[in-house]
């Protein structure tokens, strides 16, 4: 059995509703630069995984990301409490995502070949 349409609807809602409450309601500047690029929801929506990308690549920028992230994560899931129409709002757990990192490096890799020719 695959995914059930509510589960990825729900999963498109908390990625909005996240990126929103991060610009409007955390106020903690360890966050700033953090954009959701995904959201994965367990089957029973008791978890979701979230995420993430920083614009910085330090990565000092980067673990102040994840810990400013895991500290609002009450403030979050109770301001997502406010705006979605859930029992119960899943847990959220936040993990960075590589894959636009990972990107650019087979991009440089390619026009590094490209500048041997």
């Amino acid at each position: 059995m695959g995914h059930s349409f509510r589960v990825d609807r729900v999963g498109m809602e908390i990625k909005r509703e996240v990126n929103d409450i991060l610009q409007k309601k955390v106020r903690d500047p360890r966050v700033k630069g953090v954009t959701i690029t995904d959201v994965q929801m367990l089957g029973d929506l008791s978890l979701a995984k979230v995420y993430y990308t920083v614009m910085s690549d330090l990565a000092s920028e980067q673990q102040k990301a994840q810990i400013g992230l895991e500290k609002a994560t009450g403030t979050i899931k109770r301001e997502l409490g406010h705006y979605l129409t859930m029992y119960k709002i899943p847990d959220l757990q936040f993990i960075k995502d590589e894959s636009i990192a990972y990107g650019n490096k087979i991009d440089q890799m390619l026009r590094d070949l490209e500048n041997k020719k």
